[in-house]
């Protein structure tokens, strides 16, 4: 009998590409290799890398190099880079960081065994050749989901998936009999589920569209199919993550889908908690706020793309809107769930970005009352419209303006998390740890996403475990996190 295979997958970026590495894990598992958790105790190295911006790129690389010394003095022997910055330079990438044995874009999903094969093997697998994704499927949304099937859509059911009895344990298609194969990487209470893949929008600063692609929806039936996969596995929150919620349905020829599917996910056995992540405010509706504000179980939570308040500085973004309609987009939320968490990311020192500009956007956030806040300095993406903008602001200028944002956003989410001593609030437990010196217990309330907000930190832990739903009363803050008092057990 060959010798078992074993395969660590390091994932960097958001909540997709930690879909996608569960996607390519479930894919490996089902063929037979052994999959660990440690770089250094695998026999291959698979880093999914981030090619969103500057910043992240260079996280990816540095992985990629500290997987590669692993080489020299460990069980490693071969590292592959998979995930968007691969498929985004592909040979570029490739000639210019040696270290990685092999450079593999989406198209090379649904053979990863064999391509991890031939590469521990000793043979070599051609780098990943770049293309504009968006060119991959038709311009009318209605005409793509017939056009998938000869597309890579990482997390979309696309090919016969194999029956459960062939599969190892903690694997299993996560819909329906054409569905991804999925293995869960951790035991976590909460998991993320893909609601669709790529993004229509223009905006002048962003390159996903290039190497995500068109915007395509997954059918109803296999998110509410993975979803209830997913609470057979123990998880009790979902979030919904794509490059865009909003749009979600638009090529299914209803707009209004999400509006739709909502409830019907509150309503599986074993789910406690939906989160709906990635919101175009351009594209807000009454009837999904409506939805998000009123559904049992479905979380108030409004994570809304702002990127700026100020007109101009939106419209050379390609974007819409102004500080006063941002404004009043919160107050219509507000009003329907007075508790509802919101927050937001920016970019400051964009292509002229006047001092009048950036007080505008200043007057929005000190108005907006956000639970978190990203902050960004401008930089240039390679084949973006942005980058071809003359009117770019000294380095100088974009990071006195992104020290003194972040300084104000630290300072009012510290604020609004004040505003919430005396909430009673519903809170999942997601770690425990009683021990002299450790964290105690550690969950999250409504308003707050995993990694990206803030945190819920019990005053005693006693009695609570991982998945719990709890109610909790906010006796104090320590920044944005809040400190809670358990209650009971949230009843439902």
């Amino acid at each position: 009998m060959p010798e078992r295979r074993t395969v660590a997958l390091v994932t960097l970026g958001c909540a997709r590409n930690e879909v996608d590495s569960e996607e390519l894990a479930g894919r490996l598992a089902a063929d037979g290799w052994e999959l660990v958790e440690e770089a250094a105790d695998a026999d291959v190295a698979v880093v999914n890398t981030c090619g969103f911006v500057e910043a992240a790129k260079k996280d990816s690389v540095d992985a990629l190099l500290e997987a590669n010394d692993l080489k020299d003095h460990g069980r490693t022997q071969a590292v592959v880079a998979v995930g968007c910055m691969a498929e985004r330079y592909g040979k570029e990438l490739a000639e210019a960081l040696p270290e990685a044995d092999g450079v593999l874009g989406f198209d090379d999903y649904a053979d990863i065994s064999s391509r991890l094969r031939t590469i521990l093997s000793g043979g070599s697998v051609e780098a990943h050749t770049p293309r504009d994704r968006r060119k991959l499927l038709p311009l009318s949304p209605v005409q793509r989901q017939e056009a998938v099937a000869g597309v890579a859509l990482p997390g979309h059911a696309q090919e016969p998936a194999p029956a459960p009895a062939d599969l190892p344990e903690g694997v299993a298609p996560a819909s329906g009999p054409r569905a991804p194969l999925r293995r869960r990487l951790d035991t976590s209470p909460v998991a993320s589920v893909k609601l669709a893949s790529g993004c229509d929008r223009r905006c002048s600063f962003c390159a996903i569209p290039s190497f995500r692609g068109s915007f395509v929806s997954r059918r109803p039936s296999d998110v509410l199919g993975e979803t209830r996969w997913l609470a057979e596995q123990g998880v009790k929150e979902v979030m919904l993550v794509s490059e865009n919620n909003t749009s979600y349905g638009k090529d299914l020829g209803d707009i209004r889908l999400l509006e739709t599917l909502l409830p019907e996910l509150a309503a599986v056995d074993g789910i406690e908690r939906v989160r709906v992540s990635y919101l175009q405010p351009a594209e807000m509706r009454p009837g999904l706020i409506d939805v998000l504000t009123s559904t049992e179980k479905v979380a108030p939570y409004f994570d809304l793309s702002f990127q700026h308040s100020a007109p101009d500085v939106l419209r050379a973004m390609r974007r819409f809107g102004d500080t006063d309609r941002f404004l009043e987009l919160l107050e219509t939320i507000r009003g329907k769930a007075p508790q509802a968490g919101v927050r937001s990311n920016f970019i400051v020192g964009f292509p002229g970005e006047r001092e009048e500009d950036f007080a505008e956007l200043e007057r929005f956030i000190t108005h907006a009352r956000l639970d978190a806040i990203g902050v960004f300095g401008y930089s240039d993406e390679d084949g973006t419209e942005a980058a071809g903008y003359a009117d770019k602001l000294g380095q100088e200028v974009v990071d006195e303006r992104l020290a003194h944002l972040s300084r104000l956003a630290e300072e009012l989410t510290a604020q609004r998390a004040e505003e919430r001593l005396g909430e009673t609030l519903e809170v999942l437990v997601e770690s425990v740890d009683a021990s002299p010196g450790g964290d105690g217990a550690v969950g999250r309330a409504a308003h707050q996403a995993p990694e990206t907000d803030g945190q819920v930190v019990f005053t005693a832990p006693g009695g609570l475990v991982p998945g719990r739903m709890v109610t909790a009363k906010v006796v104090g803050t320590e920044g944005v996190d809040l400190v809670a008092e358990c209650l009971e057990e949230a009843g439902r």
